[in-house]
């Protein structure tokens, strides 16, 4: 995926920056450069992705129709829909097994993950999706802005000297839905186990020390994915706030949750009864976010520390600061093993044929 990292020489177009491409960067800026400048694919198998992707549209579909329908919400029927819609684009996946018992049984972990999806949060999710609805300004059409999937949510961010240069942050969302006095967004993901430590430590307090020594270069500290997480939920907290602010819901607190649909680890099989279990266990990004003193001076839900830091990487992404020289070492351990683009990054090659003594 490439992306605009670049201002018109006028500056009246800004740069668009994603939070995918963020995270990409704080694992490496050249990785960043390989793939959301030149945009070089880095996948090798797209089956698990296409299937999250199948399952995600499913069941925004389902929540789309349940939505507009009127009547008690009950978790037989919602599931029972779901699984409909699946079934109806399963008919269409053209992707490749080695035979039909593993297609069966891919098709049944999805089936299995539906279930459990609506045994988690289906109904009340939907129901709060009707109460946003309802509570939404009538002279606008939001059901397209509240439910996906892959809908954009989009802040902006100033920095230079004189705060001339801008960009705009992007980051994606598969649903929102009203939770009380709360606008929730909601991302489907295949996995929540690159939150690390942000799937433990539901509050700042216990966040902020990973996230400084994370940018001290003498520390070794070395955590980009729970970083990029954590730069993708001021992202969608600033988003929903201006959905909020189109939608008449100005009076509205924000927050960020994550669901993942391929989590192996909660799924049981049972090869001889060919039966599949699974359960799903949503995470709050927002709590681990939220600074308490911000939030008690602007009632909104910010972090100035994660956001400041934000500024400050979006900056040097526009000018176009892709050399990892100054966290190589971290870098080349943690990052260079699972990187798709050794073959083509010149520091990783110089590394390898350097000659020591």
């Amino acid at each position: 995926m490439t992306e605009n990292a670049d201002s018109d020489e006028d500056g009246t177009t800004p740069a668009t920056l994603s939070a995918d491409g963020l995270r990409t960067y704080l694992h490496c800026p050249r990785r960043y450069e390989f793939a959301h400048v030149h945009g070089f694919d880095d996948s090798d198998d797209d089956g698990p992705d296409e299937r999250v992707a199948l399952l995600r549209r499913a069941l925004c579909t389902t929540l789309e129709q349940t939505a507009q329908q009127t009547g008690e919400i009950d978790r037989e029927t919602l599931a029972d829909r779901a699984l409909e819609a699946l079934a109806t684009r399963w008919e269409r996946h053209d992707e490749r097994f080695h035979s039909r018992a593993q297609r069966r049984h891919e098709r049944q972990v999805l089936e299995a993950t539906v279930e459990a999806y609506v045994e988690a949060v289906g109904p009340t999710h939907a129901a709060g999706l009707r109460q946003l609805l309802a509570a939404t300004d009538k002279e606008a059409d939001p059901l397209a802005d509240l439910v996906g999937p892959d809908l954009t949510l989009s802040s902006s961010v100033s920095f230079g000297e004189q705060l001339q240069e801008t960009a705009t942050l992007e980051a994606t969302v598969d649903y929102v839905y009203g939770d009380g006095s709360s606008v929730v967004g909601v991302r489907f993901v295949p996995s929540v186990r690159p939150l690390g430590f942000l799937r433990y430590r539901d509050d700042w307090e216990r966040v902020a020390e990973s996230f400084v020594d994370h940018f001290d270069p003498e520390m070794e500290t070395f955590d980009p994915d729970p970083i990029g997480a954590l730069f993708e939920t001021s992202v969608v907290l600033a988003g929903l706030r201006s959905l909020c602010d189109r939608l008449g819901l100005e009076d509205r607190t924000c927050r960020y949750v994550q669901i993942p649909l391929a989590d192996r680890e909660h799924t049981s099989v049972n090869w001889v009864r060919e039966t599949v279990e699974t359960s799903l266990e949503p995470v709050d990004l927002t709590d681990a976010y939220v600074d308490h003193h911000t939030f008690g001076m602007t009632l909104e839900h910010r972090n100035t520390t994660v956001d400041s830091r934000l500024e400050s990487l979006a900056s040097r992404l526009v000018s176009g600061a892709f050399d990892p020289s100054d966290r190589w070492d971290r870098i080349a351990s943690e990052s260079c093993p699972d990187c798709a683009y050794t073959a083509c990054c010149q520091e990783y090659i110089a590394e390898e044929v350097r000659f020591d003594g």
